[in-house]
């Protein structure tokens, strides 16, 4: 082990007295030394610090020493420093030198140190984590080394002489999906210490590690508002010596609860699917609800575009193993169900695993179940969306639809998994299971014993497995514990498969119902690995364990969902032996099976041996307390069940084998049962003697404790149990899983420090995470090395060899990445590289979870009157020993809190939340043979007992209690300060907390404060006599934990608990000194949890003082009367309560809003009361709140001390109470601040860029990001928002439109890349669409044109903004995986990336068309809520919900708002007294304002709402038909506009193109709420969603939300200014506003603002086009840029359109759709705005196409001529536009064609309405016969033309068909020659025509059909001229259909054989027969005759011979 030892001896030369006190850096790791009191000119430190280093010392690293005056008040002054390089050590390995410090200026002083370093290098000792020598602590097993470490509280971190180490707090539990609930809600530091308890007498003790933070802070001096830790981290400050291991805090199983889902499908359309001209229908199927789409006819490219929507309230687990199937149905009706074209499958979880959870426009491909052989069988393109609960769904914009044709490119696949996906095998065989338990009564039993006579077992188990949504069952084997089936069940899947689960299930068969036993998942990515090395699912044979339910049969069992795998199981259940391999099939080949039908067949059996060598196992317990027992189960004696599998399990566990080969063990059996193991030998239990397991504690009564909680007297007698058990030796699984779960843990610790360093703004974060990353880099190399062991050892299964390759491949290159992203972290990237690291962490967690089982997991039980209680379960790897320290459990051999629940669903909710127990419980799992050490971990000081009943007491045998002789008496002072932001448990909205602190088996109670949520009791609690029992020293370095309960007291009834918090006391030794730096210890805060869910913080301090021989006098004196029992409640003393100074708060009041009723009276007279540490300050009584609800006096203030430290201020109350008729008050609703920084006034900076109030209320929004979270200018402009030096300056602003293009890149905001996925679906422009060649007349323009101008220009800055983060991404992607091997997966990526963009080469590169497109001018379309991007416009009026009544338990806390009843519009300023005089002393200071300077009054304003409401999109349906009627309501105040008789039918991504205008006075009215509705016939209409808008603070707010200020300026057109003031107007004002000198218009087009020039044109035209001089531009491009003003400035809202989510209340957070809306508003007493802008829709063009079909040449021959067997066809040509139904034509017959030519001269026509911005045609139709009205659909403009052959008597023959896309189809060849397939194929590359530009178009195409094999074949030609007209020019000059006036075309000229043979039979007998059949026709007429001759002959023969025979 290398290492680098500094003995720091004394420095020298100090001026003046005093403490000093040194630290000493290197690599980022800084030791303290002690403090050297009192000392003059030498300070003796005489200490020595070690580092143990990872990597080579380096010459060029240094060695940092800092002397500082040491000082406990104030922050430490800094002597001097002293650094040098270690080049010399390094060479040397020894230095000994004495230098002088330099000062901060860099100039030496006398000052001197002596120094010796010693650098030792690699010596051959294992391993970087244990260093025992150093550490002196023999067996660590989670030794923490961070080798540049910084301490979290303090940004240092140090120690004393012998004791390196750090402190660490751990951060909000992360939970950890994979179900193991492993949640560290504390981390608990670890820290080493050193037990040199021989300690020289003179030397003050030595400080030990775990008040780091402590000591932190008194160095760091306690004015370091950053010195505390912050409330995200739970602070269980401690150091955790090898003998005790970190509690969970989690207490509520999460798994298992229903949540609601929502799963939107929109199924757009279908291509190339199999079959000829079929009427499609897709059937979209989830689990087992079913929708479908409507019927497209004779089509195999229907379009759809229908939108369904499941609802589902599930457990997640069942949610996302639901299959989401597609299906393609051909011609499907009422009667029958239609034939199956394809399907494709994919379960939930796939789409939720995916980025935003959703597939978007991608296409599936659908493959044939019953014919595995047949390929791909089309294409359906859809989105898929899952939404849980608080998702949201953003729609990603998309570039254009030409992409998206390009399918390939965009199939509906996970990233990485291949487009061709082949048949797969699945194999999954079923051995055998044991263990299983009873599944019926024993009554039952009883009654078949009596009648057959013989015991059977009460169980019929089967195995049912569950595989993308298919089932399999094995045979039912009777009547067996122990079943042997020794069959596989078989799948036939697409592999990779897209369902990740395999469910395999136990299941008892029954008569009535089966049951399931237990049930197993698993999970394909873990069985498998897709790399290029990697392997394909394989599994065992392994044994999975099964856990459910506990074992005893009950008929109705209450915690049945366990066994069918929902939520942790509670108990062993069985364990199946199975295995599961895959095999690829060659679909080829003849003799495969083409059905994907699940088959079963029998296999052979396996060997005992193939599963591993069977073991005997050793585990081994010890209770060392029992607390918190629950006081329901008090009363009756306990005693304590430890099982593993079925052994221990006395009551329910061994169901006895009716065979002979007993399994199990029973602990009650006295008797050994050796025959138990078949290998068990007999000398093997020699040295056991007879070892019987003792599996439970002896009953005992428990003891009172307080009111809520007994405890079991384990005083000195702790009892212990021990349980042998035999399994196969499967250890090296474990080993593997609980290295991995070691570096995961310590990665995971190490970036919680990291980001709690960053959030609390602390020094050096890089430096910290450089540790990090060296740790995880050498953590991974050990790894590698470790592993490979036990190569060939028995049982291992491919699996296992397979998983250890990819598992050292990958930490292998985790360990290259890391060395290389460690060198790249720099202060400025360490968030990215923490978000890397991130992705380490979750790939590590992944690789830690071994797949197959080996060791099943160990439950303990409480259990009263012989029935089970409660329970903990702990898994087996956390407790398996190992002789390599890393492979140990992480809990094994620790003494660890374990807190037990009860089962099942009693355990979700309250009932989850109150401890059923806490047990001190040390665990220790071994092989029987290793078990020497097994008592090692247990805290020293005790004697064994053993068993008496043993005889002769063998040393191996196990003791059944410890005695503890060591016992030390300590008292414990708890000093509860204060908590804050705890849950509201009474209805008031409010609580009445108390706090209940349990330490050992003692409890106390501080006072119930009442009404509050932020309580502040200031009070200690002092324990007495608290007995712990082992060495003391043991104890100092890891005391037991506290547990901190916080109820709510109420009058009746029980107390409501609100949290609980655990924390770890700081300890004082009899011989140590009661004093700085670790005592007084220092207040921290702790987060307190309920269930899950945080519930407040709590602000304490706990500190444990032993109790020497002199009793309690020798503990430092309380303050107050000791004696606790009757005196005074004791404060918290004033070494440890905080610092306080004197702040002034200034309260601004502006108004309440929205208050409900209280007990069903109104509101009428309220006041707002503010309340901060026990001052404060109540506003004026608003007389009558109806009529004004503004408070007259604005501002107030009050003064108040509170702590220096920030983080450590109180939250501040903001209650509203209402003043009723003799004098009563009633509550009604509050508010607390928990955090003030936002509102601490900071002075203006004069040269800052802000506006002055922002700078003074330190606002979160502008002043900490100074235009970081500023809206980003509209893309249209090139506004460059680059911070300018002072003077004046030019800025220009026409720049050319391809430098614009250039800007609109250069400006992207990061902050916004994620969220602006538009959700543009509809109104796709695409580009080189029409719009540039109609509309370039400035008269065909309306707003539509600028608001798809606007989208346009949207989707290219997102596009140009995802190009620059891919790019940015490639760029960071290539430099770590530069010599990594893990970049492959990246280099795909890279590969695919560059092959779209290559396609989209010449058509995205839209540049060329930019010129005409910049005509349009354009607003700005945010695909947000306009607040987001504004900060909530709470620029300086901040809005506080009022919550009252109790919150809610959901997991999340999405239901509080139920709880508001209110809001409290104000603002808060706090700062420190007094205040500097600049400020004051400002022009027109108005002192009553205060910090409010320049705030508008709150009278009432009446103001005019103008709300425009462009379109909804992705509305929820609201109809049976998967289908809405929607239309929109508007509330404002009492005035409520319903636009009912204009509803859309039958749509869900309606355009309302509205405008409404409502008068409205502000602040009465000012809540504005847009909703949809879906109408109805019949009944009431529903609400489909809704969204509120607070126009208030819109109005008053600095960003000028009124009136969006557009980019240009027109007087007419489109285009027209809306605002009643003009843009000079606008800037006049705003200068005067903001105190800045009026603008000064100069010559040639210059305006100057402030120190700012700015240019602009200075013309304009008005309607009769003359022009006219105006300054209107230039203040315009001012108002563009207002943000750049200096002081004033800020980002003025544009003119825009905002997208708002619609919500609905019965589906909380869940969106139902969104509104595109913007709204205007404009003061009464100003001028009138002009009339509203028209935004009603466009109306569709009428058009009519005219197609003539004039030949066909080459179609293929179908009919068998009747009589000559010659091949023809009769051929004609069908052609449709908008639908098969709606307006097919057919021409005429051209019968009998020989050759394929045929000869029509035909003309369709087609009048249709065209919507050209959308590239849509308009049909409106009723649905259905009983549809009330009719439903419009926009379809894209496809026309089809079908060749068909005529049959009179059966059906026509679909022979092919060509479907044209009038925007872009292929230009038709000059001849038919010329005429081929590639037409079609190569459609991509071929150039595309558009019928709307050319308008005439003639030429051959090609008709095409796909053969039996898939292929496209050409089954003929046409010839066609397509002519588009408009409906006016279709007036002027008419046309007629076929071959009629007006305009007739000729009749063509047919060959003569074309004619009906049956109309005109002659012609066709001299045509077709005479001249070929002549002489076939002749013979066969004298057959003929012939024939008749013979009949005749027989018919009359017998008459003749019966008249001969009789003669007559």
């Amino acid at each position: 082990m290398m290492s680098l030892m500094v003995h720091l001896k004394t420095v020298a030369h100090l001026r003046g007295k005093g403490d000093r006190i040194a630290k000493v850096t290197f690599r980022g790791l800084p030791f303290f030394s002690r403090v050297a009191e009192n000392c003059e000119e030498v300070a003796n430190f005489n200490e020595t610090f070690r580092w143990p280093i990872a990597s080579r010392l380096d010459g060029n690293e240094m060695l940092e020493i800092q002397v500082y005056n040491y000082s406990k008040v104030f922050s430490n002054r800094l002597v001097g420093t002293f650094s040098m390089v270690l080049q010399k050590v390094a060479e040397e390995g020894h230095l000994e030198l004495t230098d002088t410090l330099i000062d901060d200026n860099n100039t030496s002083i006398k000052t001197s140190v002596t120094i010796e370093i010693r650098y030792q290098s690699m010596d051959g000792t294992v391993g970087v984590w244990s260093d025992g020598e150093f550490l002196d602590v023999p067996d660590d097993r989670d030794g923490m080394f961070a080798f540049e470490t910084d301490s979290l509280l303090s940004g240092q971190s140090h120690g004393s002489g012998t004791s390196p180490g750090r402190s660490l707090q751990g951060s909000i539990p992360t939970f950890r999906k994979a179900g193991k609930g492993v949640f560290s809600a504390m981390k608990l530091g670890k820290i080493k210490s050193s037990r040199d308890d021989h300690r020289k007498s003179d030397e003050p003790a030595v400080l030990d590690m775990e008040d780091l933070d402590r000591r932190a802070m008194r160095l760091a001096g306690a004015m370091d508002p950053d010195t505390i830790s912050l409330a995200s981290v739970t602070a269980v400050t401690t150091n955790v010596s090898n003998k005790r291991s970190k509690p969970d805090i989690k207490m509520e199983p999460s798994s298992g609860r229903p949540v609601d889902y929502q799963i939107s499908i929109t199924v757009i359309e279908a291509r190339q699917l199999i079959g000829l001209n079929m009427d499609p229908v897709v059937c979209v199927e989830i689990g087992d609800d079913k929708k479908y789409t409507s019927m497209k006819e004779s089509t195999n490219c229907p379009y759809y575009n229908e939108y369904f929507v499941f609802d589902f309230h599930v457990p997640p687990d069942v949610m996302f193993d639901k299959i989401i199937k597609l299906s393609v149905i051909h011609s499907k009706n009422l009667l029958r169900s239609g034939t199956l074209v394809g399907t494709f499958k994919m379960d939930v979880g796939t789409v939720y695993s995916q980025p935003e959870h959703q597939f978007y426009h991608k296409w599936a491909i659908m493959s044939d179940p019953d014919d595995i052989t047949a390929g791909c069988k089309g294409y359906i393109k859809c989105d898929i969306a899952v939404v849980g609960k608080g998702d949201n769904i953003k729609t990603p914009h998309k570039a254009n639809e030409t992409d998206e044709d390009d399918i390939e490119g965009n199939l509906l696949l996970p990233e990485g998994i291949p487009a061709e996906r082949q048949w797969a095998r699945f194999y999954v065989r079923i051995y055998r299971a044991e263990g299983l338990p009873k599944m019926n009564t024993s009554i039952m039993a009883n009654v078949k014993k009596a009648f057959i006579g013989e015991n059977r077992d009460l169980v019929d188990p089967y195995v049912q497995v569950q595989f993308a949504g298919q089932k399999g069952k094995t045979s039912v084997q009777k009547s067996s514990y122990e079943p042997i089936w020794n069959e596989q069940v078989i799948f036939t899947e697409l592999f990779p498969p897209l369902c990740k689960r395999m469910k395999v299930q136990i299941r008892d068969s029954d008569k009535v119902n089966d049951v399931a036993i237990g049930t197993h998942f698993i999970d394909l990515r873990k069985i498998s690995n897709d790399g290029d090395k990697g392997f394909l699912p394989t599994l065992g044979p392994a044994w999975a364990n099964m856990y459910g339910s506990t074992r005893q049969y009950t008929l109705m069992d209450e915690h049945q969902d366990l066994n069918e795998g929902l939520g942790e199981g509670v108990s062993f259940r069985s364990r199946l032996l199975l295995s599961i391999a895959v095999e690829i099939l060659d679909t080829t080949s003849p003799e495969i099976i083409s059905s994907t039908d699940v088959q079963i067949e029998n296999v052979s059996n396996i060997s005992e041996s193939a599963t591993g060598k069977m073991d005997e196992f050793f585990l081994f317990g010890a209770f060392l307390e029992a607390t918190m027992i629950d006081r329901k189960i008090g009363d009756k004696a306990i005693s304590f069940e430890i099982t593993i599998g079925n052994y221990g399990n006395q009551i329910d566990g061994v169901s006895k084998p009716s065979s002979t080969k007993k399994k199990k063990k029973d602990g009650d059996n006295e008797e050994e049962e050796n025959e138990l193991i078949q290998n068990s030998s007999e000398d093997e239990a020699d040295e056991d003697g007879d070892l019987v397991s003792v599996s439970t504690t002896p009953l005992m009564k428990p003891v009172i404790t307080d009111r809520n909680y007994f405890h079991l007297p384990y005083f000195e007698k702790k009892p212990c149990v021990y349980i042998k058990s035999w399994w196969q030796d499967q250890r090296r699984r474990l080993y593997n899983s609980n290295m991995m779960d070691k570096i995961a843990d310590k990665l995971e610790e190490g970036l919680n420090d990291v980001q709690e360093i960053i959030k609390t703004e602390k020094a050096f974060p890089e430096r910290r995470l450089r540790g990090v990353l060296e740790e995880l880099s050498v953590g991974c190399s050990r790894f590698v090395t470790l592993a490979n062991k036990d190569v060939n050892q028995a049982g291992r299964t491919k699996l296992d060899r397979e998983r250890l390759k990819s598992c050292m491949r990958e930490m292998d290159s985790m360990a290259q990445q890391t060395r290389q992203i460690r060198t790249q972290v720099k202060k400025n990237t360490v968030k990215e590289k923490v978000k890397l690291v991130q992705n380490f962490l979750q790939k590590l967690r992944f690789l830690a979870d071994e797949p197959q089982h080996s060791i099943p997991d160990v439950f303990v039980w409480m259990m009263s009157n012989n029935k089970r209680i409660a329970y903990a379960r702990v898994p087996s790897k956390d407790i398996l020993y190992s002789i390599v320290d890393e492979e140990t459990g992480k809990d094994c051999g620790k003494v660890k809190a374990v807190f037990l629940k009860l089962p099942g669903k009693k355990g979700f909710g309250h009932a989850g939340w109150t401890v059923q127990a806490k047990l001190e419980l040390y665990l220790w799992l071994g092989l029987n043979k290793q078990r020497k050490d097994f008592l090692k971990g247990l805290p020293n000081g005790f004697e064994e007992v053993k068993a008496i009943n043993t005889g002769p007491v063998l040393q191996s045998i196990p003791p059944v209690s410890l005695v503890y002789d060591m016992k030390q008496v300590f008292q414990l002072r708890a000093h509860m300060y204060q908590a804050r932001s705890l849950f509201a448990a009474d209805s008031s909205g409010l609580s009445d907390p108390f706090a209940r602190v349990f330490f050992s088996t003692h409890s106390q109670v501080t006072e119930v404060l009442s009404e509050t949520l932020c309580p502040t009791w200031d009070q200690l609690l002092v324990f007495d006599n608290v007995e712990l029992f082992g060495e003391a020293s043991e104890l100092r370095d890891d005391p037991p934990i506290i547990v901190v309960e916080i109820y709510d007291q109420d009058t009746v009834g029980k107390a409501e608990f609100i949290g609980r918090t655990f924390a770890k006391p700081t300890i004082k030794m009899c011989d140590e000194h009661y004093g700085p730096p670790r005592f007084p210890p220092q207040l921290e805060y702790y987060q307190v949890y309920r269930g899950n869910c945080t519930a407040g913080e709590l602000l304490a301090a706990f500190e444990l003082l032993q109790v020497g021989q002199g009793g309690r006098a020798d503990l430092p004196p309380l303050e107050g009367p000791t004696d606790s029992e009757h005196g005074p409640i004791l404060p918290v003393p004033l070494g440890i309560r905080p610092v306080l100074s004197r702040y002034r708060i200034e309260v601004l009041f502006w108004g309440l809003r929205d208050l409900k009723r209280i007990n069903l009276a109104q509101v009428d007279r309220p006041r707002v009361d503010i309340e901060c540490a026990g001052r404060g300050v109540q506003s004026v009584l608003i007389q009558n709140y109806k009529k004004n609800p503004n408070f007259s006096t604005l501002v107030k203030w009050f003064e108040v001390d509170l702590p220096e430290n920030e983080l450590l201020h109180p939250p501040l109350n903001i209650r509203v109470v209402d003043c009723r008729a003799f004098g009563r008050y009633i509550l009604v609703g509050s508010h607390a601040v928990t955090s003030l920084r936002r509102f601490i006034y900071s002075t203006p900076d004069k040269t800052s860029n802000n506006w002055a109030t922002a700078a003074k209320l330190m606002n979160g929004y502008m002043v900490l990001t100074n235009g970081g979270s500023q809206p980003r200018s509209s893309p249209s402009l090139s506004s460059r928002t680059f911070s300018r030096p002072a003077g004046d300056i030019l800025v220009n602003v026409d720049a050319d439109p391809s430098i614009r293009k250039m800007d609109t890149v250069v400006k992207l905001d990061a902050t916004e890349e994620e969220s602006d996925k538009d959700k543009k679906k509809k109104k796709k422009k695409k580009k080189g669409g029409v719009e540039e060649e109609d509309e370039t007349d400035e008269r065909m323009l309306d707003w539509w044109s600028k608001y798809f101008a606007s989208i346009e220009t949207l989707k290219e800055t997102l596009r140009a903004q995802e190009a620059a983060q891919a790019e940015a991404e490639e760029r960071e992607d290539l430099e770590i995986a530069a010599e990594a091997g893990g970049s492959k997966t990246k280099e795909k990526n890279k590969e695919k990336k560059g092959f779209k963009d290559k396609k989209k080469g010449p058509t995205a590169d839209g540049t060329e068309k930019k010129p005409v497109k910049a005509k349009v001018d354009e607003l700005l379309v945010y695909n947000k809520e306009l607040e987001s991007e504004y900060g909530n416009f709470e620029d300086w009026l901040h809005t506080f919900n009022l919550y009252r009544g109790k919150a809610g338990d959901d997991d999340e806390h999405a239901l509080d708002d139920d709880r508001i009843v209110g809001r409290f519009k104000g603002s808060l300023c706090m700062y420190k007294l007094p205040l500097s005089e600049e400020i004051t002393r400002e022009a027109g200071f108005d002192p009553n304002m205060g910090m409010f300077q320049s705030i508008p009054h709150n009278d009432p304003i009446n103001v005019l709402v103008r709300v425009y409401v462009v379109r909804a999109t992705d509305l929820h349906p609201a109809d049976i038909n998967g289908k809405a009627d929607p239309y929109v309501v508007i509330k404002l105040g009492k005035t409520e506009v319903k636009d009912k008789e204009n509803y859309i039918s039958k749509q869900l991504n309606p355009v309302f193109g509205k405008s409404f205008d409502i008068e409205a006075t502000f602040p009465m009215e000012s809540m504005l709420t847009v909703s949809v509705y879906d109408w109805d016939l019949v009944g009431t209409d529903d609400l489909i969603g809704e969204t509120k808008i607070d126009l208030e603070n819109r109005f008053y707010s600095k960003y000028r939300a009124t009136c969006g200020i557009s980019s240009n300026y027109s007087v007419h057109g489109y285009n027209v200014w809306r605002d009643p003031l003009k843009p000079t107007q606008i800037l006049a004002k705003l200068c005067k506003d903001g105190k800045t000198d009026a603008p000064q218009y100069g010559p040639g087009g210059k305006v100057k603002v402030a120190n700012r020039i700015f240019t602009g044109a200075t013309e304009i035209e008005d309607e009769n086009g003359l022009k006219k001089q105006t300054e209107e531009h230039l203040a315009l491009t001012v108002l563009n840029h207002w943000e750049e003003i200096p002081r004033v400035g800020c980002k003025l809202v544009p003119e825009h359109v905002e997208t708002r989510p619609l919500l609905n209340v019965d589906k909380p957070g869940i969106e139902q759709g969104r509104i595109e809306m913007w709204v205007d508003m404009f003061s009464m007493d100003m001028p009138a705005p002009g009339p509203a802008i028209e935004i009603s829709p466009r109306k569709p063009k009428r058009y009519e196409l005219r197609v003539i079909i004039w030949n066909t040449d080459e179609v293929i021959l179908e009919d068998d001529d009747y009589f000559t067997g010659e091949k023809s066809s009769d051929i004609f040509v069908r052609g449709w536009l908008k639908g098969q139904q709606e307006d097919k034509q057919d021409t005429d017959v051209h019968y009998h064609s020989l050759t394929g030519e045929g000869n029509f001269n035909w003309r369709f026509v087609y009048p249709f309405d065209y919507l050209m911005a959308e590239e849509k045609i308009v049909i409106s139709k009723k649905e259905s016969m009983f549809s009330w009205d009719e439903t419009e659909y926009k379809i894209p403009p496809r026309l089809t033309l079908q060749v068909w052959d005529a049959d009179h008597f059966s059906a026509d023959d679909f022979l092919g068909a060509i479907e044209l896309d009038l925007n872009r189809f292929p230009r038709g060849a000059k001849t038919a020659k010329q005429c081929s397939l590639n037409m079609i194929r190569n459609e991509h590359e071929l150039p595309t025509i558009s019928i709307f530009k050319q308008k005439r178009v003639k030429g051959w195409w090609p008709f095409v059909a796909r053969d039996e094999n898939d292929e496209m074949e050409l089954t003929g030609k046409v010839e066609a001229e397509l002519h588009l007209v408009t409906a006016e020019e279709a007036e002027k000059s008419p046309v007629g259909l076929g071959r009629n006036e007006p305009d007739p075309l000729e009749k063509p000229n047919r060959p003569d054989t074309t004619f009906l043979w049956f109309l005109s039979p002659l012609k066709a007998i001299r045509y077709l027969i005479c001249n070929r059949y002549k002489w076939l026709i002749i013979k066969i007429v004298l057959a003929m005759l012939l024939l008749i001759m013979l009949g005749l002959f027989l018919y009359s023969m017998p008459g003749y011979l019966v008249k001969k025979l009789l003669g007559a």
